[in-house]
């Protein structure tokens, strides 16, 4: 689960300095602003899983529980 949050971060942050590159450029905004907007939505789904809830538990740690021992 810490390899797909860290991943999930690492694309959120070349996707916002991509769009930076292509809001530069002429003719690209559409495809920069689709990039942000992803980015936000990829942020938001981080912290819906890394915020804890008010008694403390995360859905990151919760899953971590489950899993099978090896």
């Amino acid at each position: 689960m810490n390899i797909a949050l860290s991943l999930l971060v690492l694309t959120a942050l070349a996707l916002v300095l991509g769009a930076v590159v292509l809001f530069r450029r002429e003719g690209y905004r559409k495809q920069a602003a689709l990039m942000l907007t992803l980015a936000i939505v990829m942020a938001i789904n981080i912290a819906i899983w890394t915020l804890p809830t008010p008694d403390g538990k995360s859905l990151s740690s919760e899953a971590q529980k489950e899993q099978a021992p090896e």
